[in-house]
């Protein structure tokens, strides 16, 4: 059945669409970036941008630097009509989705450029200035991206816009900018990008140019359940402003959840405020939007008193990690072998204790491979432990990005067991912690999936005096609420969160300092060194 606002032309779209999107692998469109906007959404959006340009967008040029199939075209001619559309342009790199655009729209409006827009923009055959702009990115994260590519992005993001991006960001980021740098000054612009942007260290560039560069009139976060795109696990927002240099007192409107048209909740927030924010997801502050953050700044957070890493990262946990039992029926000299967690889906306890080796008291216990011998030397000395690393090179483990930069190369980053840790993603809404917190009073080490957390400082010299207060340490952990580890850290599509060591670090431990007055005295001590 066609919607009023379909027409014959975006019903092929769609066909064409779906058909294209089969004939690529999932990998592959992940590294291409490549997923579709919704027609309805692209609408949505569309008619959101009529409605607050008014009478200043009499005649549209449009433009799509990412064009697809025309899925943002489509939704330009259902909202302002083909007699308002002055002029179109999209540009898309792949091939098949040129063609079939051209063969979709050119006789109704739109002139599709094949090419990369990156380098086009910046070409003397750059199309004429549009003056609205519609567009869904490409996803393609910061990795893969060629080091000589990301370098040529950051000088001309820098050139056009004024930016320095930093290194981690994904590409959709130029693509903002460089967009944007080729618009006409005073025309509009609706993004649909990640939402990543608005709580990480490398979306600060972007965040100071959105309220310094442009005037951003709104930003809605889709809730993180809520995946724009069935086939992308990506928590998106929508982002619309005009190339104007904000005026004074303005305040920008936040929404998130439900649709642009009837969010769930609203607030407008001074632009001075969002200048000061560190993390923008934390806005509107509503029930529905479960992301605070728990610190000031000015209080004590859980980074003064514990140091916080990442787990090791192996190269290979199949190879290198095996279980206790298989190792020593194997033969491997114990001296070379290490306790570690499994991983934290299959751990079904917060508090490991040891057994007589000091191996966590759980079923399935794991050993982790970790030698500083040289190849000769284990060789004559552990010919069986060497003829299994043997395997490792036939399989190509050896030659991996990380296993290549270690001397020997099955010698393993050194970190001492951790008494705390907490677990690196996870799910939960609302009051459930979607981190969970872990005691270990085993000698277990623990991989990249978890954060190790270190006492130091007073805390540190309290439990060594106290050892039995390491149970009150734990259950001080225990307390953190879920909303305050998901403010610190970021959320993903189909609400996957995530947590890094210094996001952690900034967690209230305000709960520590009233537990033990002392440790005030150990914050004042450390302000006066500084």
């Amino acid at each position: 059945m066609i919607t009023r606002h379909e027409n014959p032309i975006e019903v092929r779209r769609q066909a064409i669409q779906a058909a294209l999107d089969a004939g690529r692998s999932d990998a592959e469109r992940n590294r291409l970036g490549q997923f579709a906007t919704p027609n309805a959404l692209a609408i949505e959006i569309a008619q959101y941008v009529k409605s607050v340009t008014g009478r200043r967008l009499r005649a549209v040029r449009f433009a799509d630097p990412a064009i697809g199939t025309g899925s943002f075209y489509s939704a330009a001619l259902a909202v302002f009509g083909s007699g308002r559309i002055e002029s179109a342009v999209g540009v898309e790199l792949d091939s098949g989705f040129c063609d079939a655009a051209r063969d979709l729209w050119a006789e109704v409006g739109l002139d599709v450029v094949h090419g990369d827009f990156t380098r086009i923009v910046a070409s003397r055959c750059c199309p004429v200035a549009p003056n609205l702009v519609l567009a869904n990115p490409p996803y393609v994260r910061h990795h893969h991206l060629e080091r000589e590519d990301k370098e040529r992005l950051q000088a001309l993001a820098y050139r056009m816009a004024g930016i320095t991006v930093n290194g981690l960001a994904g590409l959709y980021v130029y693509f903002l900018l460089l967009a944007t740098a080729w618009m006409e000054d005073g025309g509009y612009a609706a993004w649909l990008i990640p939402s990543e942007f608005m709580d990480v260290n490398y979306g600060a560039a972007l965040k100071r140019y959105l309220t310094d560069g442009v005037t951003l009139i709104r930003a809605h976060r889709f809730a993180p359940d809520d995946v724009q795109f069935g086939d992308a696990l990506v928590s998106s927002v929508v982002l619309v402003f005009r190339k104007k240099g904000p005026p004074p007192g303005h305040v920008v409107e936040f929404t998130f959840g439900g649709t642009i048209r009837e969010p769930q909740a609203c607030d407008s927030i001074p632009l001075d405020q969002l200048r000061e924010s560190r993390k923008w997801t934390v806005y509107p502050s509503h029930a529905t939007n479960d992301r605070r953050t728990s610190s000031d700044g000015d209080g004590p957070t859980l980074g003064d008193f514990f140091r916080i890493q990442r787990g090791i990262a192996t190269g290979s946990n199949k190879f290198f990690v095996l279980d206790r039992r298989d190792a020593e029926r194997r033969g491997f000299p114990k001296c070379y072998l290490r306790p570690v967690l499994p991983s934290p889906r299959l751990l079904k306890t917060t508090v490991i204790e040891a057994d007589e080796d000091s191996y966590p008291l759980i079923e399935g216990q794991l050993c982790l491979i970790d030698c500083d011998l040289p190849e000769a030397v284990l060789q004559a000395r552990h010919p069986v432990l060497w003829e299994y690393l043997q395997t490792g090179a036939v399989l190509g483990i050896k030659d991996g990005y990380l296993v290549s930069k270690r001397s020997p190369w099955y010698r393993q980053e050194q970190r001492d067991p951790a008494p705390f840790l907490c677990t690196y993603m996870g799910r939960g809404s609302h009051e459930k912690q979607p981190f969970r917190f872990i005691w270990n009073r085993s000698q277990a080490i623990g991989t990249n999936l978890y954060l190790m957390l270190y006492p130091k400082n007073g805390l540190a010299r309290l439990l060594r005096d106290h050892p039995d207060r390491a149970a009150d340490v734990f259950a001080l952990l225990g307390r953190v609420s879920g909303h305050e580890l998901r403010g610190e850290g970021r959320v993903y599509g189909g609400g996957l969160n995530k947590i890094e060591p210094s996001e952690l670090a900034r967690i209230s431990a305000a709960a520590f300092v009233d537990c033990w007055p002392e440790l005030r005295s150990t914050l004042q001590r450390q302000g006066e060194l500084f």
